[in-house]
């Protein structure tokens, strides 16, 4: 079996878990924006991996802009959020991103990292604008992801954890 792990990383917690699924399945890592679908076809098995911004999956659309390409091929795809892991928030997000021919590929979960300082300006003011609009409801009403961002406030937190892929590697290796 031969593969390769795509990856698109704002902040570096995607990237962080292409490179481990990389020693583990020794499959090459490459950056969508550096991927080429004539270099990928050649591969059995396809994995892509971005970060979870407004619902959606960074790097999902080379998967969608090229998924007929791909037929054929074993193909998976993880997320990272800053949230710990929800049932009911990851079926929303993979309902919200798995669709138009993507509908049958795994989806797999792994936590990533918060770090406002290495935040761009746009994406800093829409957390904070964000917290600032959950600071006005019932505590006892937040959602998970509401409480793990009112909770982490400024602090750097970092909850990659190579044990988020063993799902993934089992469904690769099956």
């Amino acid at each position: 079996m031969n593969g390769v792990i795509l990856y698109q990383s704002k902040y570096g917690a995607a990237k962080k878990y292409a490179d481990w699924l990389s020693e583990e399945l020794d499959f090459p890592c490459v950056e969508t924006k550096k991927a080429r679908i004539s270099e990928l076809i050649s591969f059995d098995t396809v994995i892509l991996g971005g970060g979870i911004y407004a619902s959606g999956i960074t790097g999902l659309s080379f998967l969608k802009k090229n998924i007929d390409s791909l037929k054929g091929k074993k193909i998976a795809v993880f997320c990272c959020g800053a949230s710990p892991y929800d049932e009911d928030a990851f079926k929303e997000i993979v309902k919200h991103n798995m669709k138009d021919g993507l509908e049958d590929i795994p989806v797999f979960y792994c936590r990533g990292s918060w770090n406002m300082e290495k935040m761009s300006i746009t994406d800093r003011t829409l957390c904070n604008m964000l917290r600032k609009a959950v600071s006005k409801k019932d505590p006892s009403e937040y959602e998970i992801w509401e409480k793990a961002l009112m909770a982490v406030g400024d602090d750097k937190c970092d909850w990659t954890d190579k044990e988020y892929l063993k799902p993934l590697v089992e469904f690769i290796n099956k």
